[in-house]
């Protein structure tokens, strides 16, 4: 029990940490880029760019995660709207997703796979094979290494967790869609990246590469927009 509740303290701990120096990283970020990226660094000044605040919630994002893998954010948001309805009052936690028969999550539109995956995560917490209450004491490669262990969760699922509920401001994901897009349209290619201009085009970016995302996610959005009006 006291471990329990050191685990905590030591959690909020850190949640407040990260909010206090939240906006002094990104302007760390942006002198950063100014330095070895301008153009990232243009592209910067023109987005405003969200916080990087770690969640409370690390089960609920892993959920969502696993939702959005290969759909739209609308598509995504809905279905995860629906999981959250029928979970109800209790809310999305593991014992609640245990509980829920596969055929009414499959109602809400997820696949037989996904719902496979929730599942099989919602077991590896409860049965502790999974501590979500201490991962954010890890580092990055050892927090992709015990997400993954998990059947159906892979590497852009993990990336998405370490940026976006553990606050990790240096992480870079390659398998992202709208990344590779938004870095060639920043960059003026004719075709997405590959792995190797990533890399080339990232390192510049360490130890900021969640902010360079951010930006690269804002460019990708603005584009697609420009294109639909």
């Amino acid at each position: 029990m006291q471990d329990r509740v050191a685990i905590r303290a030591v959690f909020y701990w850190d949640i407040m940490l990260s909010s206090l120096t939240a906006l002094y990283m990104y302007r760390l970020a942006k002198a950063h880029f100014k330095k070895t990226d301008p153009i990232l660094y243009r592209a910067a000044l023109l987005h405003a760019i969200e916080d990087i605040k770690p969640s409370r919630d690390v089960f609920g994002d892993l959920v969502s995660a696993i939702v959005n893998q290969q759909l739209s954010s609308k598509a995504a948001d809905t279905i995860y709207g629906r999981l959250k309805a029928l979970a109800g009052k209790f809310g999305v936690t593991p014992k609640r997703i245990i509980s829920l028969k596969p055929s009414a999550m499959r109602k809400c539109g997820l696949s037989k796979a996904k719902v496979k995956t929730i599942k099989g995560l919602a077991k590896a917490v409860t049965d502790k094979k999974l501590v979500l209450a201490s991962i954010h004491v890890h580092e990055d490669a050892r927090v992709m290494e015990l997400l993954t262990a998990v059947k159906g969760i892979g590497p852009w699922t993990a990336e998405m967790i370490l940026m976006f509920s553990l606050g990790r401001v240096d992480v870079f994901s390659k398998g992202d869609l709208g990344l590779r897009k938004g870095i060639m349209h920043l960059y003026g290619l004719k075709k997405l990246p590959s792995d190797q201009v990533m890399d080339k085009l990232s390192r510049a970016w360490a130890p900021y590469r969640t902010y360079a995302a951010k930006v690269l996610w804002r460019v990708a959005d603005r584009k697609k927009s420009t294109q639909n009006a």
